[in-house]
This record gives structure tokens, sequence and C-alpha cells, in this order.
């Protein structure tokens, strides 16, 4: 059992999280990207389907070398997604339809095309040279081993200035030097005026980095850690920024690496400096040591131990963020469930999981479709930088081609980067044009138009009654945790408790029937949701999950 769980006012307890990847969603002018006309044709699919927030991967300007999250502009929309008045347009109708809008916060490091790094690579005695983060080479090399995270060095040499420059991520992401109270003097004025304009919060990308402190390996790859100044620098923005107004907002920071220790440190309350985290632990259990290329085997028991675990430690202080799928990770119905026969079951069986455990739960676009991974065969169908830097770097290296391909496709970004599937017709209704990215191959049979027509099996219609529940019932957003049967092989089963109401979650986690342990279900009271019509309270189905309420 865990610690009691604190009452708490805060609305996002009870809220649900719709992410939408903007360029991927839907396309209003037929240039084949998904675009903020768009979004805002699909509102009410949202509104119906039940969300409380839409969160936004970034549209401001940006050449789009990776794909919006390096930024040349900060205070503008690209105009691949459309302007600040068609923005100013999408934000009211979705507070018409009484949900927020939340944008991503990019602010580890910019665009190289951004003014600020522009002027900072210019020369030595730049007033912005030390807005970001210069070293000298060593040995005529790099100034240190740190290694990119979408492969080769983390520094690139400037030919003009003759010093490196640092970016954790592509050459063309410069890491922001948040040592120079100027860099946050800016960062600060933007987030404000994007609040003022009725912005209703940040998703914070990497926002642990922005304090770099000496090295670590990562695999093989060697990295900077976290520095102790993380926790200054997120409650300055949050003096800065937030306060006043954080009691309608909401604030996330996507986080890898960091621990249950860390979050509730980050997420306290008293604290003032986030509401919620993105961790990164489950979804990094099916990665090798070396490489989140190298497919390990799913291992139930390891996902149960540490879901429970963050659950546990969060329980009395802090607060969890609930995700299988995002931008950044496969589809889940294909990473953890039955993509083909039990599609479904498997779709509805994580969302129940999932939505169950405390926190606030967060739906990527298409999941509430069941969307699968793409499909994809050869290199040239992959646009991410991630998957075409790791294809080149490793098949240079000597990799089999065969092999790296089957790697990405079952991990590459670019699985849940196609467009979402509207209907059965041509582009799955995502354009009239010719899509950026290769439409899966199964849009015919899995889209949100047949989905909605498909009874009792449209994994839409569950995941609405899901959502329901989060609302109605204080227990599903404030009851403590409790995991049973940690050591069995393919159930899932835990309680959520608050007073005198309790709910009972058992999920079979397999393709076969699954006999209950013996009196798991005695007198577990009434039957608010599952994914089977009809049930026995000895025995799951194929992916059944079911929850009672006594």
């Amino acid at each position: 059992m865990t610690e009691t769980a604190p009452e708490s006012t805060a609305w996002w307890t009870r809220a649900v999280v719709y992410q939408i990847y903007p360029r991927s969603f839907a396309d209003s002018n037929g240039d084949g990207v998904g675009d903020l006309g768009g979004i805002r044709s699909k509102l009410d699919h949202l509104a119906e389907l039940g969300v409380d927030v839409i969160w936004l991967s970034p549209i401001y300007r940006s050449p789009q070398a990776d794909n919006g999250y390096d930024i040349s502009d900060y205070e503008d929309i690209d105009p691949l997604f459309g302007t600040l008045a068609e923005f100013d347009l999408l934000l009211a109708e979705v507070h018409e339809r009484g949900m927020k809008l939340v944008m991503d916060l990019v602010v580890n490091h910019t665009s190289d095309e951004h003014p600020w790094f522009v002027e900072s690579r210019s020369s030595r005695d730049n007033p912005k040279r030390d807005w970001y983060i210069w070293r000298d080479g060593q040995d005529g090399a790099e100034p240190n081993g740190w290694t990119s995270a979408f492969s080769g060095p983390a520094w690139d040499l400037d030919p003009q200035t003759g010093q490196y420059y640092l970016h954790l991520f592509a050459a063309k992401q410069p890491d922001l030097n948040w040592q120079n109270p100027e860099v946050r003097d800016a960062v600060f004025a933007m987030m404000n005026r994007w609040l003022d304009r009725g912005v209703d919060g940040f998703r914070m990308d990497v926002i642990n980095f922005i304090a770099k402190t000496e090295s670590e390996l990562v695999g093989t790859s060697l990295r900077p850690t976290m520095g102790p100044q993380i926790h200054e620098y997120l409650q300055e923005m949050h003096r800065r920024v937030f306060a006043g107004r954080d009691a309608e907002l909401i604030t996330v920071g996507e986080m890898p690496g960091v621990t249950v220790d860390d979050a509730a440190l980050f997420t306290g309350a008293d604290r003032k400096e986030l509401d919620m985290v993105f961790q990164f632990e489950h979804v990094g259990l099916d990665h090798s040591e070396t490489s989140k290329f190298d497919n390990l085997p799913f291992d139930l028991l390891a996902l149960k131990r540490s879901l429970a675990r963050w659950q546990t430690g969060l329980a009395s202080t802090g607060w969890n963020s609930l995700y299988f799928g995002n931008h950044d990770q496969p589809r889940s119905v294909s990473r953890f469930g039955d993509d083909g026969r039990y599609r479904y079951e498997s779709a509805t069986l994580l969302a129940t999981i999932l939505h169950l455990h405390r926190g606030t739960p967060y739906i990527y676009q298409g999941d509430e479709i069941g969307m699968t991974n793409a499909g994809f065969t050869a290199i040239e169908q992959y646009e991410d930088i991630e998957s075409v830097n790791h294809y080149a770097e490793v098949v240079a290296a000597g990799a089999d081609p065969a092999t790296v391909l089957e790697q990405l496709a079952f991990r590459s970004r670019d699985n849940v980067r196609t467009p979402v599937q509207w209907t059965p017709g041509a582009e799955a209704g995502f354009t009239t044009g010719r899509p950026w990215i290769e439409v899966t191959g199964n849009a015919d049979r899995i889209n949100v138009e047949t989905d909605r027509e498909a009874g009792d099996r449209s994994i839409f219609d569950y995941y609405r009654r899901l959502i329901a529940l989060r609302h109605e019932l204080p227990v599903v957003a404030l009851g403590e945790f409790a995991l049973l049967e940690p050591e069995h092989p393919t159930l899932y089963a835990f309680t959520r408790t608050r007073g005198d109401d309790r709910l009972l979650v058992v999920g079979n986690w397999s393709g076969e029937p699954l006999n209950l342990p013996a009196g798991l279900t005695a007198d577990a009271g009434e039957h608010p949701i599952g994914n089977y019509a009809e049930w026995n309270d000895t025995t799951l189905e194929p992916w059944e999950v079911r929850v009672y309420r006594r």
C-alpha cells in the first residue's frame, strides 16, 4: 500500500491531455503538411472524446531540421502551419469548447538560424557570444567526448571563430547557456508573452538538460549530467512567469534520466517548480544498454515494478504524468500489445491500465483509434533525423542494412509521425495533396470514420467512456494505488482506494486465456467498464481488461 494520497483541488488531477503532432494531424490546404486549420477542423472530435487539454508539438518558425524542435523564432508561427492570426482563432475555439491549449517549450536549444545564434557565432566578442556554449578544442579535436543524441559528437566546429559549440541534439540545434542571466531574461519574457496571449501552460522539452555538469556514460554515449542549478532555474521560472496565475495553468517537464526522488522535488507543491514531469524509465525497459534501437523482449514484470515504484514514490508528494506513447515512442499497441488479431482488445487494455493509475494521462494522436506502427521497409521512407542518422552511422560501421531496417520498423519515431487516419479514402482523409510522409498502409481499415461506426468495438468510444470515469469518480484522480500479484507473468492487477470507494483493475496482458488467482474478484462489486461484453469472475479472455467498483 502506498502512503496516504493528499487531497488536491488542482484541476489537472482530473484532466486528460491529448497530444497533437501538428504536421501529421490534419491538412487544411492540400500542401501535404498538417496545419492550424486542420486542427481547428477536428476540434469537435477532441471535444467528443472528452479531453481537457490539447498539447501542440512545436509550431514556431523553424528550418524543420528536427520537425520544429529547432526554433528560429519563438514569437511567430511557421508558415508551414499558418499565422499568428490563425493561432488566435484556434486558441479561441479551443477555449469555446471548454478545453485548454498547451504549447511545447523548447529552450534547451534553438535553431542555428535563430538570430541569437547568428549573432553569437559572428565573433568571439559579440555580446551574445555567451548565450551559447562555446569551447576551444583539445589536441585538434572536440573539447571532450560528449556525444549527440542524434549520433556523432555533441560539438561542432565553427570555422569562422575557431571554437566549438555544444549541441546535445542535431548540429543545427545549438544549446543555450542558461548560466547567463540574459538568456533566462529573454526566455522568461517570451513565455510571459505567450501566456498573456491566452496559452494555458507549457510542456517543456528536455528541460532538465538546461543545467549541465560533469559527464556520465549513457550506454556507450558520453553525456553531461543534470546540474544542481536546475532547481534554481525552475524556481526562478515559476516566480517570473507562473506565479499568480499558476492555478489555471499546467506545467510539464520532459526529463530524461530523472529518478523518482528527482521528480518528487520537481513536482512538490511547496517547491514551486513544475506540476508534473515526463520520466522515461518505463519506456526504456526494452532498450539495450548500448542503443534504444536494440529491441529487447517486453518484460511485463519490469513494467509493473517500474510504474508501481513511481506510483508509490509520488503518492505523498508530487504528481505523475501517465503515458505509453508520444511523438518520440513507437505506437503503443504495436510495442506493448497485439496490433493484429487483438488490436481492439490490447489497445483498450493499455488505455485502461494507463488511465486508472494515479496521475494525468496523455493520449497521443491516433491512439484513440488504435493506430499501429508504419510498416516501412526502406530507408527512403523515413524522414526522422534520428532514424536516418542512425542507419547511416551503423551501416557505415558494418551493420547489416536489413537488420537495421527491422530495428527502425519497430523503434523509429516515424512510426508515430505518419498522418492521422481520418477516413478509408485517399491519403486517409489527411490531405488532398501528397503527404509529407507516407500514410500507414492499413488506413483503409483503421481510421476514425470506420472506428466510430464500429459499435461496441469502437476504440474511440471506449476511450470516451474511460475519460468520463476520471471526470466522474474522485477515486480515479486521487485514490491510493496498490499493485497486486507483482510476480504474475501476464496479469496486471491493482486497486485504487479513496475512503470507502475502491476500484479493482484486472488485465490479461497476453493472447491466451488467464485463470484469475482464487479470491481476487470476490465481492469485487459492480463493473463500470471493460473491453469484453460478457465476463466471468474467474477467467480473463485474451487481452481482456475489467474494472470493478465497490
